[in-house]
């Protein structure tokens, strides 16, 4: 494996994690709520009186890289909708099996692996070395036993 070290930008990894975790501390103690997205966005769905922070959190989260992209032109990747079905297909079973996943693990990553861990929850630790796990084992099979491998 080699590390392209030109392109590697640990400060604004940090500087996106400090954020990540001030929102999620903001949201617990303003209004005492779990920064899971799944949670989240399914209260905007189950929780008819309580849509207002959920429809402002979820605004939040589109609109920032929208702000990015304005303000830090540079550091945004261009993106594009994959050229073919079968990239199309691939994305949306991989988006369906990451909603099973989360709602048979009772919430996201970002519910366990940013609130819960830092809460010392046990089964949040569980679900993320479950999570861990399955991506470690995902890579190694895409990168090494699949057609084409060694991507």
């Amino acid at each position: 494996m080699n590390i392209a070290w030109s392109t590697f930008t640990p400060w604004s990894a940090l500087a996106g994690g400090a954020l990540i975790g001030l929102a999620a501390s903001v949201l617990l103690l303003v209004n005492g709520r779990i920064a899971g997205i799944s949670g989240i966005l399914a209260g905007l769905v189950r929780a008819p009186g309580d849509r207002a922070w959920r429809l402002a959190f979820v605004s939040g989260l589109l609109a920032a890289p929208l702000v990015a992209g304005l303000v830090l032109p540079q550091h945004v990747f261009p993106t594009a909708l994959p050229p073919g079905i079968q990239e199309t297909l691939r994305l949306l079973v991989a988006g369906l099996l990451v909603g099973l996943g989360t709602r048979m693990a009772n919430g996201c990553t970002s519910g366990h692996g940013v609130c819960g861990l830092a809460r010392l929850s046990l089964r949040s630790l569980a679900a993320v070395a479950v999570f861990m796990g399955a991506a470690f084992g995902v890579v190694f099979v895409v990168r090494h036993v699949l057609p084409g491998a060694g991507a």
